[in-house]
């Protein structure tokens, strides 16, 4: 036995538990500092690639000139009508609406029909029928329906946002253990609390990993969903951006969208972690 593997053998419990604890913050530490190279390398090369004549400066702001812009749009409507604050805030209460509904609707949804055969046959065919359609040719029949205010633009992402998360939680409900379902059974649970104790944790997985996709086709159909007669939010900054030929503007909308999704994506982790902590 080698002396580390002799000193290791010496740990108690707790100062095993300690060590394990400090090698994975260790880790995680590294991790980060590694995405952070990347992205400053990144930056870096893109900074130089402009200022050395590599790319035009004409339609690849440097990023320098959109770190600038970030602060300025904060104090400045210019040339858009709205600073970035206003344009976050009415991006936010479109994406969330739709995403929040999304979530209400579609992950019960989901979870009734892979749960309850009768159930199941009776909406499949209506879910397939509106599966395929793409979110953005709902546009002009929902003008109709709702006008160009934010229902109309919450349904729009709504729609892109509630097909994975019937999806994937209709697939975490079916593959619940056989198991576990015939040993509820014997020991005399009634379908219903086999359903809520034994299928809903099961499918939990599944569903967080269907609400991760959902979050991102929310983001995506935001520009799609901004562009029915909006006066602000960031998808407008960016066609506003387009019509006065201003690339900063349009890549600091991307950058914000891009980066609001990421504090979502991380807050939605955690929430994951939360519930299905049991779990790891």
């Amino acid at each position: 036995m080698s002396e580390k593997e002799y000193a290791a053998a010496r740990l108690t419990d707790e100062e095993r538990v300690r060590l394990v604890q400090h090698q994975k913050r260790r880790s995680d530490y590294q991790l980060t500092m590694l995405s952070i190279i990347g992205v400053l390398g990144f930056l870096i090369l893109w900074q130089v690639a402009v200022a050395a004549g590599w790319l035009p400066s004409r339609y690849v702001p440097m990023p320098s000139r959109v770190v600038e812009l970030f602060f300025e749009k904060w104090m400045d409507p210019n040339p858009d009508g709205a600073t970035l604050g206003l344009h976050i805030l009415s991006s936010l209460q479109v994406a969330l609406t739709g995403f929040g509904l999304a979530i209400v609707i579609g992950v019960p949804l989901g979870l009734l029909m892979g749960w309850f055969r009768a159930f199941d046959k009776f909406m499949r065919p209506i879910f397939e029928i509106l599966r395929p359609i793409p979110p953005v040719s709902w546009i002009p029949i929902t003008i109709l329906w709702l006008g160009v205010g934010l229902k109309a633009k919450a349904f729009i992402v709504f729609f892109s946002a509630f097909v994975p998360c019937v999806i994937n939680a209709y697939t975490g409900i079916r593959q619940t253990s056989p198991v576990l379902i015939n040993f509820s059974k014997t020991c005399g649970a009634s379908t219903f609390t086999i359903f809520r104790k034994i299928g809903i944790p099961s499918a939990m997985t599944m569903t967080f990993a269907g609400i991760r996709v959902a979050l991102g086709n929310a983001w995506a159909t935001l520009v799609a969903a901004e562009m029915l007669a909006a006066s602000t939010g960031l998808g407008y900054m960016i066609q506003q951006g387009r019509q006065f030929a201003r690339p900063d503007i349009i890549i600091l909308g991307i950058v914000v969208i891009g980066a609001i999704g990421v504090l979502f994506t991380s807050l939605l982790g955690r929430i994951e972690y939360k519930v299905l902590g049991w779990k790891k």
